[in-house]
């Protein structure tokens, strides 16, 4: 499919792995001539770097951890130094710690907005600036959560920032469509990525065989995939979905809560 990214800018947040590294090698595969991944590990960065330039496209990898507030401005201007302009963005990283409204301490609240709420909000703005001082369109795809909808107990304060992010999306696209910058998100469900294996194996002590049972309860048989996110988020970020903006679309097999392990 034609997604309409032809020549296109790209900086993909938690492009090292996972939903974002599978956003970056599925953007570099359809017409997007430069893209920044943010990440915070050195060696997947340099490493997804190797991949996206063997696939044709200009490539650079910035480090940082978003829960940092210089990071997101740091992430942007290192693109514009090296490629002179931006004209997409996809929001992909974020932390999914467990932590309910009664056992989440003050420190684990602020960590997880900084990260899942701030981080995505300092980074639309930077764009969004760029692209009104250039009088140019752009676009913008926010990866949030099922859990955004209500969520499960031990994911409250996760929700709850997938949740803020969420009315930002709305908020920002609403404010600027008549600058033409289209801002969508998508609402994710329970997916297999690097990180929740670890989460699910390890932090909740479920073991190696947690993932088959996982998958034998999907009702295609499998969990959602980072590729399955890529196609839908390639399709919101390129000019294949214009006119959309607002839209919030619940990609999972369940409904409304989702299944979340």
């Amino acid at each position: 499919m034609d997604f309409g990214l032809d020549g296109k800018v790209l900086v993909v947040t938690g492009g090292t792995q996972g939903v974002g590294q599978a956003i970056a090698l599925r953007a570099a595969r359809s017409g997007v001539s430069e893209i920044v991944v943010g990440g915070r590990n050195v060696s997947r960065g340099e490493q997804t770097v190797g991949m996206l330039e063997e696939l044709g496209v200009s490539a650079l990898f910035v480090p940082g951890d978003l829960a940092d507030s210089a990071t997101p401005q740091a992430i942007f201007e290192s693109a514009l130094a090296k490629f002179g302009q931006v004209d997409c963005l996809v929001n992909a990283a974020a932390l999914t710690d467990r932590g309910s409204v009664v056992d989440a301490n003050a420190e684990f609240f602020d960590r997880m907005f900084a990260a899942n709420t701030r981080a995505p909000m300092l980074l639309m703005q930077q764009l969004i600036q760029h692209l009104k001082a250039r009088k140019a369109p752009g676009s913008i795809v926010n990866i949030l959560s099922i859990n955004a909808h209500g969520g499960t107990p031990e994911l409250g304060v996760y929700s709850a920032s997938k949740a803020a992010t969420l009315v930002l999306t709305k908020n920002a696209a609403f404010a600027h469509r008549f600058d033409r910058i289209r801002i969508n998100g998508i609402n994710l469900g329970w997916t297999d990525t690097p990180v929740e294996r670890v989460m699910q194996a390890e932090t909740l002590g479920k073991g190696p065989g947690w993932l088959d049972e996982a998958n034998k309860r999907m009702p295609w048989g499998r969990l959602v995939e980072p590729d399955d996110v890529a196609r839908l988020a390639l399709f919101l970020l390129g000019d294949a979905s214009i006119p959309m903006t607002g839209a919030l679309i619940d990609q999972d097999q369940n409904f409304v809560l989702g299944t979340v392990g």
